[in-house]
């Protein structure tokens, strides 16, 4: 699975996991500040459920936090449990 990115210049973006014609998964986020990266949303089609795919945009996400030096606060109730479940793998950017 390809993950992709898209930043928009309001601050928003998501990155995703396209089908033929559609996002099958996407995680959505809004910078604030320059400084904290918002995720508030992650969505995975049926098609995709148990493949990892969720994961996959949060290391996604992660990824590009950590080269940008963003803080990460974790509004989506998905991301927010694998936060918590692998605390130590993510308080480098994890703003609680």
């Amino acid at each position: 699975m390809q993950i992709q990115h898209e930043e928009k210049a309001d601050g928003k973006g998501s990155f995703y996991i396209m089908g033929d014609d559609k996002p099958l998964a996407e995680m959505t986020y809004t910078i604030a500040n320059n400084k904290l990266m918002i995720i508030q949303h992650t969505e995975v089609a049926d098609v995709l459920q148990g493949k990892h795919a969720g994961h996959q945009l949060i290391d996604a996400g992660v990824s590009y936090a950590r080269e940008k030096g963003l803080k990460i606060f974790p509004l989506c109730p998905f991301v927010k449990s694998v936060f918590t479940k692998n605390e130590a793998q993510y308080k480098d950017v994890w703003n609680k």
